[in-house]
């Protein structure tokens, strides 16, 4: 299910890929409008959209799995990304106050364990913004572009998997309304398409912008216990009439 970490730098590099990254970042701006003294942290191809946050945060690194492949980022200065495995990330509890997944939980084989992951290295008030491709969208049903690549979500799924990993849902915004086409003249009305697309609340965005926020009094499960049955026995005083031998028995007068 993984898309090459080649394919998705092509994809930012062309025309269609450009404008994608213009849209999303506004809708991450909406949702993290100011990163400062924030340690923040990009998993999956997070990297076209890290620097709305890297030259303000306190730290800024990114994670890319194994599956995917590395890439240096940034290129002109120290490297700030590394190669990792999902389900082990190589952080201490509580370490980073906000996490950006792209091209990531649609990616991934098993996305309960990867956010599972996610939340332990994320703060106590820490937040997780996803970008997620919508299941309902066109994008998802293109190819050309890493959208559609993977499991997409409907607004449900995804709600019920940020609970079933002890997240709250927080927020929603949708982004990239517009076909997947490079057409020059569709990709000049892309703010027209979005700003149409927010208004009217349509259902057919390309991807699902969520915020969550971190449970850290989560549920546990327990299992029930099992029921012992023991019998209650009562002292037998008396021999049963069966049970009895004559010759016990005292004669009776004559």
């Amino acid at each position: 299910m993984t898309i090459d970490v080649v394919n998705l730098r092509d994809f930012y590099s062309n025309r269609l890929g450009l404008v994608a990254r213009r849209l999303i970042n506004r809708g991450i701006q909406t949702r993290w409008p100011d990163a400062r003294g924030q340690r923040v942290l990009g998993l999956g191809y997070p990297t076209p959209y890290l620097g709305l946050f890297r030259d303000d945060c306190e730290r800024c690194i990114a994670f890319m799995p194994a599956a995917q492949g590395v890439l240096k980022w940034p290129t002109a200065r120290a490297t700030l990304s590394t190669l990792v495995e999902e389900r082990a990330l190589p952080l201490p509890d509580a370490a980073v106050d906000r996490i950006l997944l792209v091209h990531s939980l649609e990616m991934s084989e098993d996305p309960d364990a990867l956010l599972r992951e996610v939340w332990r290295v994320l703060a106590p008030s820490g937040r997780l913004l996803a970008v997620v491709p919508n299941r309902r969208g066109v994008w998802a049903r293109s190819d050309n572009t890493p959208f559609g690549h993977g499991r997409p979500y409907s607004r449900s799924q995804i709600s019920d998997l940020l609970r079933r990993t002890w997240f709250t849902p927080v927020g929603w915004s949708e982004a990239l309304f517009m076909p997947p086409l490079e057409q020059s003249w569709l990709l000049r009305s892309a703010p027209a398409w979005e700003r149409v697309g927010a208004a009217a609340s349509l259902p057919f965005a390309g991807v699902h912008v969520v915020e969550a926020t971190k449970q850290v009094v989560r549920p546990i499960q327990a299992k029930r216990e099992r029921t012992r049955l023991i019998p209650a026995l009562g002292p037998s005083l008396v021999p049963s009439p069966m049970q009895a031998d004559d010759s016990d028995l005292p004669a009776r007068p004559r």
